[in-house]
C-alpha cells in the first residue's frame, strides 16, 4: 500500500512492517490476565452470562477439538463482556480417574513398584503430587489459545468444594431411592480392572470369526464369541417362528459341558438373522442378561476379571482369547461346527485408555436409576426452557434421554471420588454425607470402589459456582447462559449434567442454550487419527501462525452440528488475514486516521465515504445475527470478505487519490477510514483477540478493545444509493483491469485511454478514480484506439496500446488460452451429453460440470474479443 509518512498524527505509534504474532500474543495475554479483564464480579448488577467450560482431563493437551470448543466459547465471552455483560467463563479440570490412574501406575512400574506396594492411601498421595508437578499442562496451552477465562476461579473435579458436591449428590440420590447396587452387566476393561462408561468405550470394525455351532440336530446357534458358550443358560427364539415355536418348553444338551439348558421364546429375537436362534449366556452379553431377567435363567460367570476362563474343565485357565479357538478345534472334532467364516468383520468395543477388548461382564456395581432423572431431562427441551442448536440434533438427544439405561457409577479404581458408604458386621449399609460422621467399630469398613469420573463431571455448571451452599455466584450465574461442546458427547455428558442439575437445582435447567459443533476433520473430510497420518496439533500452528491463525480457520468452518474440516493452507491463509488487518491499519495511520470526534454528516461525504458506512451498517447487523444463531463460519465470512474486499481492496484503494489530494475531502475521509478500522476491529476481537487488541489501541489510543462498546448497526448511515453507485464503478474497473489483463499489460504499465459513458451511468464524477485505479492517463491529440471494450451500461473504453505490447507474443499466449479453454469445453461437453453419467452423477457433481462447461464458454468468448481487438 502506498504509504504518505507526513500525515502521520503527531501522537500515532508505529507499527512494524509485518505482523508477528510471537511478538505480541503473550505480551497481550500477561497484560490482560495482570489487568483482571478476564474476571467477573458476582455482585455486578449487570446481566449475567456464564459458560463453563468443559473441563479438560488433567492427564490431556491441547487438540484441535479443544481449540475448536475453546475458540467458539471464546468468542461468545468476549462478545458478551463488550456488551456490557457481566461474562464468566469458568476454567476448570476433570481428575480423569482412569486415565490419571494409568499414568501414575506406569511411572511406578518403571519404578519396580505397583500401587499395591504403595497401598491406597500413599497412592492417592502420589497422584497429587504428579497433578502438581506434570499434570494440567493443558491450562498453559488455553492461555496460548487466548482463553479469556477467569482464572480466579479456576476449579478441579478433586477439590474440596467439588467433592463435598459430588458427596452431597450421592447422598441425596440415595436417600431418594435414585441409587442402589446390585449385580448387572457392565463394560469391563480385563487390563484397567475396572468397570468403564460408555464413552470410555471405543468401538472398531475389526476382524474376527463367525462360528456357527449345532447343538442338536434341531438347534444350530452362531457367534463370534465361542468362549461364551460355557456360560450359556439357554437358546432363545422368536416366540412367533412358525419353524421352531415347537421347540419351546424343550431342553437341549449345550456341547463340551453335559449341562441341559432350555429353550425359551423371547421377542428380541430377530428371526430373519442367522438361523433364528441364539444362544443366552447372561453373565457375559447385555441383551442375553436381560433375556435372562424375563426368564428367570441363571447367570454363570465363566471368566475372571482378567478375562481367564474360570469354568471347571479342559479350558480352566486360558485367557479368553486362547480359549476361543480351542473350544472351536473342540467342537469342530465332535463334528458339530457347522460353518465358520474367517475374517468376518464387525464392531468390537475397546477401551479407550489402553485399547484392550471389553468384556460383558455381570458385576456387583452401583448403579443410578436415570428413569425420573431423564424424563426430566427429556422434558425440559421438549418444553422450551433448553434449546438446542442446531435444532435438528434435538432428536438424537430425544434418542438418548427417552430410551437411557440406569447408569453404572462405581469404578474399581483408587483416584477418585470413593464411594461414601460403609458396610458393618452385621450386613449394614449406611450413607454418609459430607457433615456426617462414618460408622466407627470392629468391622465398619468403606466401599472399595470410586465413582465414575463423569458423576463429578455432571454436577459442573453448579458444583463450580459453589453449590451445595447457596453462594453469591450461585444465584448471580446459574443458570448458565449456554454449553458449547460437540455433537459426539451430547448423550453421555450433556445428559448427565442436564438430570443433574434438574434435579439438584429444583428443576432450574443447567444452561439455557446447548450448542453443538462437529469434529475436526482434515481438509478432505477425514476423521483425524495417528494411522492416517493426518492428525493436527494446534500448538503447530500457533508457533508457525499465530494463535489468531489458528482461532480463524476452526471458526470459519464452524457451522452449529457439522463437522469442520481444516488443512494447513487454510491456516496460512488466515495469517494473510491478520497481515492484511495488519497492514491497512498500518497504512491508516502513516496516512492521519484517527477515531477523534463525530463522524461528519451524510451531506459532507463522498460517495465512497457514505458507501463504505453503508456496508458497515449491514455488515454489523448481519454479524449480530449470526452470532445469535451460532453461526460462526458464516460471522467469519462477512467479516473477511468486508475487510478483504470492501476495505482493503476498495475503501483504502479509492481513498487514496483523496488522501494524497488533501483538503477537507481527506479529512472527512481519515475520519471514516478511522472508524470503519474501530468498528472492525471490535466485530473480529471475539474471534482473533490478539491482532486486534495490537492494532485497535494503536488507532485509538485507548487501553483495550476487549471492553469497548460492541457495534451497533448505523441504519441511519445504510446509503442504497451510494452502494449502487459504488457497485458501477467496482463493476467498471473490474472490467477494464479484465481488459488490460487480456490485452497483455502489465498491472502497473500506464496507456491513454478514451472513457465513454460514464455520465451515462451514473459514475462521470469518478473518472479521476477510475484512471488512478486501472492506470489510464487521459486521451492525447495523437491518441488512436487500438483496443476497445463495451460494457453494459452504455460504458465504454479505447486503448492506445501501441509500443505498449508484442502483439504477435499477445497474440500467441491468447491462442495458447484459447486452445485450453477450447479442450476443457470440450471435456465437460462429452460428460454432459453421456446419459450414464448424466443419470448416475450425483446431483452437484453433474452441476460442476456445468458451471465448468460455462466458465469455459465465457473463457473463448472473452479470448476472441481480445484476439479480435489485437492490431493486425
Amino acid at each position: 500500500m502506498t504509504e504518505r509518512l507526513d500525515a502521520r498524527r503527531p501522537d500515532a505509534p508505529t507499527l512494524a512492517g509485518q505482523y508477528q504474532p510471537g511478538e505480541v500474543e503473550q505480551r497481550r495475554y500477561e497484560q490482560w490476565v495482570a489487568d483482571g479483564r478476564f474476571r467477573a464480579a458476582g455482585e455486578s448488577e449487570r446481566p449475567p452470562f456464564t459458560i463453563v467450560i468443559p473441563p479438560p482431563n488433567v492427564t490431556g493437551s491441547l487438540h484441535m477439538g479443544h481449540a475448536l470448543d475453546h475458540t467458539v466459547q471464546d468468542a461468545l465471552v468476549r462478545r458478551k463482556r463488550m456488551q456490557g455483560f457481566e461474562a464468566l467463563w469458568l476454567p476448570g479440570m476433570d481428575h480423569a480417574g482412569i486415565a490419571t490412574q494409568n499414568v501414575v501406575e506406569r511411572q511406578l512400574a518403571g519404578e519396580g513398584l505397583s500401587r499395591h506396594d504403595l497401598g491406597r492411601e500413599k497412592f492417592v498421595e502420589r497422584v497429587w503430587r504428579w497433578k502438581a508437578e506434570s499434570g494440567g499442562a493443558i491450562l498453559g496451552q488455553m492461555r496460548r489459545l487466548g482463553d479469556s477465562v477467569d482464572w480466579d476461579r479456576e476449579r478441579f473435579t478433586m477439590d474440596e468444594g467439588l467433592s463435598r458436591a459430588v458427596q452431597t449428590m450421592f447422598k441425596k440420590l440415595y436417600d431418594d431411592g435414585l441409587i442402589y447396587r446390585a449385580n448387572r452387566i457392565i463394560n469391563w476393561c480385563p487390563r484397567c480392572l475396572t468397570a468403564l462408561s460408555d464413552i470410555e468405550v471405543e468401538h472398531t470394525d475389526d476382524e474376527g470369526e463367525l462360528v456357527s455351532i449345532r447343538y442338536s440336530d434341531d438347534v444350530v446357534v452362531a457367534t463370534t464369541r465361542a468362549e461364551t458358550m460355557l456360560g450359556d443358560t439357554a437358546v432363545a427364539v422368536h416366540p412367533d417362528d412358525e419353524r421352531y415355536r415347537h421347540l419351546i418348553g424343550t431342553e437341549v444338551e449345550l456341547p463340551l459341558t453335559g449341562r441341559r439348558i432350555p429353550i425359551v421364546g423371547d421377542a428380541h429375537v430377530d428371526p430373519a438373522f442367522g438361523t433364528g436362534m441364539v444362544k443366552v449366556t447372561p453373565a457375559h452379553d447385555p441383551n442375553d442378561f436381560e433375556i435372562g431377567q424375563r426368564h428367570n435363567l441363571p447367570a454363570l460367570t465363566v471368566m475372571d476379571e482378567r478375562g481367564v476362563i474360570t469354568a471347571p474343565g479342559p479350558f480352566e485357565g486360558l485367557d479368553r482369547f486362547e480359549a476361543r479357538p480351542a473350544i472351536v478345534a473342540a467342537l469342530r472334532e465332535q463334528g458339530r461346527i457347522v460353518a465358520e467364516k474367517r475374517p468376518y468383520v464387525h464392531a468390537v468395543g475397546h477401551c479407550s485408555r489402553c485399547r484392550t477388548t471389553v468384556e460383558p461382564r455381570l458385576s456387583l456395581q452401583w448403579f443410578v436409576n436415570t428413569s425420573p432423572l431423564a424424563k426430566a431431562a427429556g422434558d425440559a427441551v421438549r418444553d422450551g426452557r433448553v434449546r438446542i442448536e442446531p435444532a435438528e440434533l434435538a432428536k438424537r438427544y430425544f434418542a438418548w434421554v427417552d430410551n437411557m439405561h440406569d447408569w453404572c457409577i462405581s469404578r474399581q479404581l483408587w483416584w477418585g471420588h470413593r464411594i461414601p458408604v460403609w458396610y458393618g458386621p452385621e450386613g449394614q449399609v449406611v450413607c454418609v454425607g459430607p457433615d456426617e460422621q462414618p460408622p466407627t467399630g470392629e468391622g465398619w469398613h468403606q466401599d472399595e470402589d470410586v465413582l465414575d469420573t463423569w458423576f463429578s463431571s455432571g454436577l459442573w455448571p453448579f458444583s463450580t459456582l459453589g453449590w451445595p451452599e447457596q453462594t453469591t455466584d450461585l444465584a448471580k450465574f446459574y443458570p448458565t447462559s449456554v454449553l458449547v461442546t460437540g455433537y459426539d458427547i451430547l448423550f453421555f455428558w450433556v445428559a448427565r449434567m442436564m438430570m443433574f442439575g434438574l434435579y439438584a437445582m429444583d428443576g432450574v435447567q443447567p444452561f439455557d442454550v446447548i450448542a453443538l459443533h462437529g469434529m475436526v476433520r482434515d481438509e478432505h473430510g477425514k476423521k483425524m487419527s495417528k494411522s492416517f497420518g493426518n492428525v493436527v496439533d494446534p500448538l503447530d500452528w500457533i508457533d508457525r501462525y499465530g494463535a489468531d491463525a489458528t482461532r480463524f480457520t476452526l471458526a470459519r468452518g464452524a457451522n452449529p452440528g457439522g463437522d469442520v474440516p481444516v488443512s494447513e493452507d487454510w491456516c496460512q491463509g488466515s495469517r494473510n488475514f491478520c497481515n492484511k488487518l495488519w497492514n491497512a491499519t498500518r497504512f491508516a495511520l502513516i496516512n492521519g486516521a484517527h477515531t477523534e470526534g463525530a463522524l461528519p454528516g451524510a451531506a459532507e461525504l463522498s460517495t465512497v465515504d457514505r458507501w463504505i458506512l453503508s456496508r458497515l451498517a449491514q455488515v454489523t447487523a448481519e454479524v449480530d445475527e449470526q452470532f445469535e444463531a451460532y453461526e460462526f463460519a458464516k460471522v467469519c465470512d462477512l467479516l473477511y470478505h468486508f475487510a478483504w474486499d470492501d476495505v482493503c481492496d476498495w475503501y483504502v484503494e479509492l481513498s487514496k487519490p483523496v488522501l494524497a489530494a488533501g483538503g477537507p475531502a481527506a479529512d472527512a475521509s481519515r475520519r471514516v477510514l478511522g472508524h470503519v478500522l474501530d468498528q472492525l476491529l471490535r466485530l473480529l476481537h471475539p474471534v482473533i483477540p490478539f491482532v486486534t487488541e495490537e492494532l485497535w489501541t494503536a488507532l485509538t489510543g485507548a487501553d483495550t478493545v476487549m471492553t469497548a462498546a460492541w457495534p451497533v448497526a448505523d441504519r441511519a448511515r445504510v446509503d442504497a444509493t451510494a452502494e449502487a453507485e459504488v457497485a458501477t464503478l467496482q463493476r467498471v474497473v473490474t472490467e477494464i483491469r479484465r481488459f488490460r489483463s487480456d490485452q497483455g499489460l502489465r498491472p502497473t504499465q500506464r496507456v491513454a485511454a478514451r472513457l465513454d459513458g460514464l455520465a451515462a451511468a451514473g459514475i462521470a464524477g469518478h473518472e479521476p478514480l477510475i484512471r488512478s485505479l486501472v492506470r489510464l492517463d487521459p486521451a492525447g491529440d495523437d491518441f488512436q484506439a487500438s483496443a476497445t471494450l463495451a460494457m453494459p451500461g452504455e460504458v465504454s473504453v479505447a486503448l492506445d496500446t501501441r509500443g505498449s505490447i508484442d502483439v504477435a507474443a499477445e497474440r500467441a499466449r491468447l491462442t495458447k488460452d484459447r486452445a485450453a479453454a477450447e479442450k476443457e469445453a470440450g471435456q465437460a461437453r462429452a460428460k454432459l451429453n453421456n446419459p450414464a453419467f448424466v443419470g448416475k452423477a450425483p446431483e452437484h457433481v453433474v452441476a460442476k460440470i456445468r458451471e465448468r462447461l460455462a466458465v469455459a464458454e465465457a473463457d473463448l468468448v472473452r479470448i476472441d474479443a481480445a484476439l479480435e481487438a489485437l492490431p493486425s
